[in-house]
């Protein structure tokens, strides 16, 4: 009972890419992307 097996985490990558789509999960990431390399950029003056 304790921890996650790889199924669990496939169903409920599973159901987030249903209920969220493709399209909206992929811009998303590339906004946090954007947003880390904004950041990188601004401690390294």
């Amino acid at each position: 009972m304790g921890g996650f097996s790889v199924w669990h985490w496939v169903i409920v990558l599973g159901i987030i890419v249903l209920l969220f789509g493709r399209g909206r999960i992929s811009r998303l990431l590339g906004e946090v992307g954007q947003g880390i390399g904004i950041v990188k950029r601004h401690l390294k003056g």
